[in-house]
């Protein structure tokens, strides 16, 4: 029996990867200057480029978790078509998106008892959730079955390894990650703070560094102690519209450890991630063998 693999827009995917996948994206929204914003893939409502500059500007964003309702619109046609639903969703950790998932699930399933409807928490957030459903689709295309599939995303779904730095601590502290003395010290001493999503979702910082470079550079000296060749040799790099940044992480990883550009995916860290993580944000996903730090 086929089915469908549906996710959310915090995978932070190229429109057209996501198309190629044949995967079904679900926008989240972001609200800026009081005006409300679909994060299609496709950035039809509102550019990377344009909301960046919103918040270089000043201006605050937030954003809002899907709603049960949501789901079932988009999950019930394909359940009329005879298909199962494999939903990878967004952390349950850093939305509500998940949950709405399940509700959705609940209300579907009394309606349509012949099918499948499979809800799971990927654990991960922008480009490692991307990650995630890349691979699954990818699996999904090789051939493989619903129950296959649901075995292999749970099996290298905590080997997402997610590290990330931001630029502007205000980001942070305004999400309640960061004390109100760390971002006056952490400014003044321009500290940069070394972050990772951990083995329940939760965004944690895990170290600092001294200064921009320095801290790209320790991005990549964890990544070097945990990747894993032979898990994947896949890297997503994401970023908050600094794309030479990117470029310069991505030379450090092939410098480290042999990869070639066509092992690198980079992309813009999409609006409802960007809200929360800022401008200048830079982070690498990959298949690692030690998550937790």
């Amino acid at each position: 029996m086929s089915f469908q693999i549906v996710t959310d827009s915090c995978v932070d995917l190229p429109n057209s990867l996501a198309k190629e996948l044949e995967l079904e994206v679900l926008p989240l929204r972001v609200t800026v200057r009081a005006k409300e914003y679909a994060n299609y893939l496709d950035n039809r409502e509102i550019e990377p480029k344009a909301f960046y500059d919103l918040l270089r500007a000043q201006n605050t964003a937030s954003t809002a978790q899907l709603n049960p309702n949501d789901f079932v619109e988009v999950f019930t046609p394909y359940l009329k078509e005879g298909k199962d639903i494999l939903h990878l969703s967004f952390s349950s950790a850093l939305s509500g998106s998940y949950n709405s998932a399940l509700i959705a699930q609940k209300t579907l399933s009394e309606e349509f008892k012949d099918r499948k409807i499979v809800i799971i928490d990927t654990l991960a957030a922008s480009m490692g959730e991307g990650l995630l459903v890349t691979l699954a689709a990818r699996y999904k295309q090789s051939g493989k079955t619903l129950e296959e599939t649901i075995e292999y995303v749970n099996d290298i779904r905590l080997k997402i390894c997610h590290l990330f730095t931001v630029s502007d601590l205000g980001h942070l502290r305004r999400g309640g990650r960061l004390s109100a003395s760390s971002l006056v010290l952490g400014n003044l001493l321009n500290i940069k703070p070394l972050l990772h999503v951990n083995l329940e979702g939760q965004l944690k910082v895990y170290g600092k560094a001294r200064g921009r470079f320095k801290s790209l550079s320790s991005l990549v000296g964890r990544m070097v102690d945990t990747f894993d060749k032979d898990l994947n040799d896949i890297v997503y790099i994401s970023h908050g519209d600094c794309l030479e940044d990117a470029w310069h992480v991505r030379d450090l990883i092939k410098e480290k450890l042999g990869l070639k550009d066509e092992q690198f995916l980079i992309n813009h860290i999409g609006p409802v991630i960007g809200a929360h993580s800022g401008v200048d944000t830079l982070a690498i996903f990959y298949l690692g063998n030690e998550r937790n730090i």
